[in-house]
């Protein structure tokens, strides 16, 4: 854990300033509760051409919430960097549940993994997305970057198996 403490320590000495300080409670907003997500879902399933990939986002997002937020989190019980180093200021209100894996990261790239494995082109503004609420958690020293990293990968997991189960539903109609 040390190292990856100094990995965040890192990541302040070379990133912080005033801007960043304002810029990332904002960006890690985009993956508060996934409702981000959930909104585009929302509206790409409204649009014929893009419901199936609404959907895609929709099941990769429930399969995140059970696997990352009740199995994982839960089970693993990693107590977040910001407990471990209480002379950092929070810039967000500390987090109630455990930090691993990273529910904010594994949302965003669940999401953005449904849209490329649906071969669309939104998953590049989509993947920018994901990459910056991943940093965002770093940033705002609430996740390691194991935490993150396993985020990430299980996310996509999320999005590939549900772009191949909504695949299949569809493949039957």
């Amino acid at each position: 854990m040390s190292f990856e403490l100094s990995i965040l320590d890192a990541i302040q000495n070379v990133f912080q300033c005033s801007f960043m300080d304002k810029a990332m409670p904002l960006v890690t907003k985009l993956g508060d509760n996934g409702v981000f997500w959930i909104v585009c879902a929302l509206v790409l399933l409204f649009i014929p051409k893009t419901k199936r990939m609404g959907i895609a986002i929709a099941v990769s997002l429930i399969l995140e919430l059970l696997i990352c937020n009740i199995l994982l989190k839960p089970l693993v019980a990693r107590v977040r960097p910001c407990d471990v180093n209480t002379a950092f200021t929070l810039l967000v209100s500390r987090p109630v549940d455990y930090s691993f894996p990273s529910g904010h990261t594994c949302a965003s790239f669940a999401a953005m993994s449904a849209i490329l494995f649906s071969k669309n082109r939104l998953w590049i503004p989509a993947a920018v997305i994901a990459v910056v609420v991943a940093f965002s958690r770093l940033y705002l020293y609430v996740h390691y970057p194991s935490d993150v990293l396993a985020g990430a990968l299980l996310g996509m997991l999320c999005g590939w198996l549900a772009c191949v189960n909504t695949k299949k539903e569809s493949d039957q109609y």
